[in-house]
């Protein structure tokens, strides 16, 4: 009995000791520096023309019938404006009606081209809320450091540093070797429909081939999301998840409130609901969720290192931390959303008819059908009925290659942007989604990212209250742009 407590002991010790000592040789790896560069932008300018541009409302409804067309006719005048160089340099042309396409002609025609995107429209303001903000959602104010108003982070703020990044360029003389295209949507936060996609396949039936790197919005520079590390890391979208609404709904005979039955409509949907919070997506801890943690965990703290550093044998305490938290949860799993309920029309009458939607954001990995089954198996009512909700849904994305050249070039842009050479760049999962989702099979990479710091309490501001974003980081969107377009030649 001895020996075996004495051998369990030794073999628990050089456990310890593996762990320990792989902790400790979890460094992080050596970037390569980015290319030197005298380009200053300039942050005045750039954060005052934002401030202009948040004062068009280029708002997306979901209604079709609300859509201001003379707001976006008048943001495209005033691009003309206060870009004039661009506009001669780069033919514009209008799609469907108000989505902006540019296309900058390389010196060779041979190389496939770049495109970098953006949205000029916004989420709607909440009713009754506008007193709330510190400064008019729509009167684009600069002040205190920021530049506030809807758009600044989401997503005039790519419009804005691709259009001065490309004035500067022009200005300088500079011609790309590749062709590149600005491709500016119009209704990206309704799904893109008439407006990104539309852009796509108008470039592809002219022939464009597959682009080189298609960069759009969703990363950013992060600072305080993750335990600790106190540093800024440009964390790089090499993927996102995919969309899904599904709507339940059930009949009943309804009647008087004062005779029920013992289940009636809402309490049928309510328990359907309640099952699939019980009983989540599994978590699998793989792809671009795997890549960010291995980047950035050398980083953090040695309890994090130790868990991080081997997950060969610690990998699911890491994921039940993971799911401990909204936000690093949904990077680990398919997750589950009710957002909208309907039934009853009056407090004394049974509802004949209750309906819930469901969103689901889908892993890689995963597909709409799936869930579709996932959901009918947790389910397993009959009289619940499962439809789709809307006609947008999507896929999860391929996953680009964090290796490739098109993430070493945005991670190069990124270092020279910010003008730290050991800033750490990791790729990620946008569990959100994007306009770029329509260039998922015509690009050999399609990589987000916005050089904007996100502190924690920045994080509310997206689609929120006092949204708005550091003139110093404006400035640092367009470096990065600068250098993008300038790098790209070596794709």
């Amino acid at each position: 009995m001895r020996r075996t407590l004495a051998a369990l002991a030794l073999a628990a010790a050089v456990l310890g000791a593996v762990l320990v000592g792989r902790a400790l040789l979890f460094r992080p790896a050596e970037p390569s520096p980015p290319p030197e560069t005298s380009f200053e932008a300039d942050e005045g300018r750039a954060a005052t023309h934002l401030a202009e541009a948040i004062r068009f409302p280029t708002v997306a409804h979901e209604d079709p019938e609300r859509f201001d067309a003379e707001a976006f006719a008048a943001f495209r005048e005033w691009l003309a404006l206060k870009y004039p160089s661009a506009h001669e340099a780069l033919e514009r042309e209008v799609v469907s009606d108000a989505s902006l396409l540019y296309t900058w002609s390389g010196r060779d025609p041979s190389l496939s081209p770049l495109v970098l995107m953006g949205h000029m429209d916004v989420v709607p303001v909440d009713p009754g809320t506008e007193s709330e903000w510190t400064h008019g959602p729509f009167e684009g104010v600069v002040a205190d450091g920021f530049v506030w108003g809807r758009g600044a982070l989401d997503d005039k703020v790519s419009v804005v540093a691709i259009m001065e990044a490309v004035e500067a360029l022009v200005g300088e003389g500079f011609t790309p070797a590749r062709t590149v295209h600005l491709a500016f949507g119009h209704d990206e936060e309704v799904g893109g429909l008439n407006g990104a996609r539309l852009v796509a396949e108008a470039l592809e039936e002219r022939g464009m081939g597959r682009a080189a790197l298609v960069v759009d919005e969703g990363g950013v520079l992060a600072q305080g999301l993750m335990p600790g590390v106190e540093e800024p890391v440009a964390l790089v979208g090499v993927a996102e998840k995919g969309f899904l609404s599904l709507a339940l709904s059930v009949r009943s005979e309804g009647g008087h409130s004062s005779m029920p039955p013992r289940e009636t409509a809402i309490s049928i949907l309510a328990r359907a609901i309640t099952r699939l919070e019980e009983q989540p997506f599994p978590s699998r801890l793989d792809g671009p969720a795997r890549w960010m943690l291995e980047a950035v965990g050398p980083r953090m703290s040695f309890p994090a290192r130790l868990g991080l550093a081997n997950l060969w044998l610690l990998e699911p305490l890491v994921l039940r931390g993971l799911n401990a938290g909204p936000s690093t949860a949904a990077m680990v799993r398919t997750t589950t959303a009710p957002t909208m309920i309907d039934a009853g029309v009056k407090e004394n009458v049974l509802p004949i008819q209750a309906r819930a939607v469901v969103n689901f954001r889908i892993l890689p990995g995963e597909t709409r059908d799936s869930v579709t089954t996932h959901v009918r198996e947790i389910v397993s009512d009959p009289r619940v009925e499962i439809t789709p909700a809307s006609p947008f849904a999507t896929d999860p994305s391929p996953v680009s290659d964090p290796e490739g050249p098109g993430f070493r070039l945005v991670a190069a842009a990124a270092r020279q942007a910010v003008r730290d050479p050991g800033l750490p760049v990791a790729p990620y999962l946008v569990v959100g989604g994007t306009d770029s989702r329509y260039y998922a099979d015509r690009a050999e990479s399609v990589l987000r990212f916005v050089p904007v710091l996100i502190r924690p309490d920045d994080l509310s501001r997206v689609h929120g209250t006092d949204e708005r974003v550091a003139t110093r980081d404006v400035a640092t969107a367009v470096r990065f742009f600068h250098a993008l377009i300038q790098g790209s030649d070596t794709l």
